[in-house]
């Protein structure tokens, strides 16, 4: 225990609202497409949440819990849109916190970046379509832009998650305001070019998230903590750009947040994972030239020297000097993913000196297997099995190609029978 406790990852951080995190390591919020066809929690996320719950994490974020069940990123999300779920939710939120480590949901709504299988007409601030290779298997349809009702409407929608999942016994929420969902489409110039209060300006293209911010504080109360995830960049030519999160968050700063985390990019631009498609603009340049290992440090000190509250980075930590060296200066929480997947045991063994590094199976796969990989991980995990990082790519992308095409199928043959 000593040795754990005078490693510099596992000091305490405590919250704006007064909450404290038992040390500086994160899971970060990963999809896990593991409820049913009522898109409510089940009992193998009960089982995944129990393995990270042990894994010495001092925060566990949920993956996408969705506002709106007609904008799902997958089939198999939750979705908290009205109370029917919450008997299910609450079962995991005990498991999640089981461990002692905080647990908190994180809740979005996609916007445009939803299946049309799902959803042949998704709102989104501007009717921008989805530019990606059609090849890749995906399927999105042109956008429908909000009007002011269903703009009030998604905001109110936010608030009623939070007090949801307040409700369930969560020990905190994370708005999910990266990664091209609808908050991120809100505050890019490539997919908000209105023209009233909601678009333009980056005060205007701002107002969403604030609205959001204030609708779920109102929700929750003062003492809850509430996070945000949040892009450094979006990476793409004449998008949201590092210099307008830095600006951003400076008003950010009074709205009574409790944790930053900073990610980036986009579905058309996954540098989430380390990928690049598109031309990244102006912030790529910089990042190119970086000899950080996390994909977003370079640029996250920039917005930490002005952010007053917690700061948060996730994507590509594996080395614990890596950790350590960004951590008081970049960051005050490291946000970990992928390496919980390959061992759920990993801030365990960081935290104790255990290891140097973490698991990378990514570093030998083709980057059209890795999200394949992960969710066939996840999979087994859910099950009660260890990772198998034996898997091939090829199989786990058929695999998972296999398994997201039945709960496509049951979700829409279900929801075909409820509507018949």
């Amino acid at each position: 225990m000593e040795k754990i406790m005078a490693h510099p990852l596992a000091r305490p951080l405590h919250l704006p609202c007064g909450a404290i995190l038992n040390n500086r390591l994160a899971k970060s919020a990963m999809s896990e497409g593991l409820a049913d066809v009522r898109n409510h929690a089940t009992s193998r996320l009960e089982v995944l949440y129990r393995r990270w719950a042990e894994s010495g994490a001092g925060l566990l974020l949920t993956g996408n819990i969705q506002v709106d069940r007609w904008h799902l990123e997958r089939p198999n999300n939750i979705v908290i849109d009205d109370e029917s779920g919450q008997t299910q939710l609450a079962r995991l939120a005990a498991v999640g916190k089981s461990g002692g480590a905080h647990f908190w949901a994180q809740i979005s709504h996609t916007g445009r970046q939803v299946s049309s299988h799902i959803n042949a007409a998704p709102l989104s601030p501007s009717d921008v379509e989805i530019d990606i290779i059609r090849e890749a298997g995906f399927s999105f349809a042109k956008p429908k832009p909000m009007g002011e009702d269903e703009i009030r409407h998604a905001i109110a929608q936010f608030a009623f998650a939070a007090k949801e999942v307040k409700r369930a016994g969560f020990m905190g929420l994370s708005l999910h305001a990266a990664h091209g969902y609808l908050i991120s489409q809100f505050l890019s110039p490539l997919t908000n070019r209105r023209s009233d209060t909601w678009g333009g300006s980056l005060e205007n293209r701002a107002r969403f998230l604030f609205e959001v911010i204030a609708a779920v504080r109102d929700a929750v109360g003062s003492q809850f903590p509430i996070g945000i995830k949040l892009n450094t960049s979006d990476f793409l030519r004449g998008g949201f750009t590092n210099a307008e999160c830095v600006e951003l968050v400076k008003r950010l700063n009074n709205t009574g947040l409790d944790l930053l985390e900073l990610s980036g990019g986009t579905l058309e631009q996954p540098k989430v994972v380390g990928v690049t498609l598109k031309e990244e603009g102006e912030d790529g340049h910089y990042v190119s030239r970086s000899a950080r290992e996390a994909y977003f440090v370079a640029l996250a000190g920039a917005v930490r020297d002005v952010a007053r509250m917690p700061v948060m980075v996730t994507g590509g930590f594996r080395s614990v000097a890596g950790m350590t060296d960004a951590l008081g200066r970049d960051l005050d929480v490291v946000g970990l993913g992928r390496p919980l997947i390959a061992d759920p045991q990993a801030p365990h063994r960081v935290l104790a000196g255990e290891i140097d590094s973490l698991l990378s199976p990514e570093a030998s796969l083709s980057i059209f297997h890795v999200l394949a990989w992960n969710n066939m991980q996840i999979e087994r995990l859910a099950d009660g099995l260890a990772p198998d990082l034996a898997l091939r790519g090829e199989g786990a992308l058929a695999a998972f190609a296999e398994i997201e095409s039945k709960n496509m199928t049951a979700l829409l043959d279900y929801r075909g029978r409820r509507t018949a």
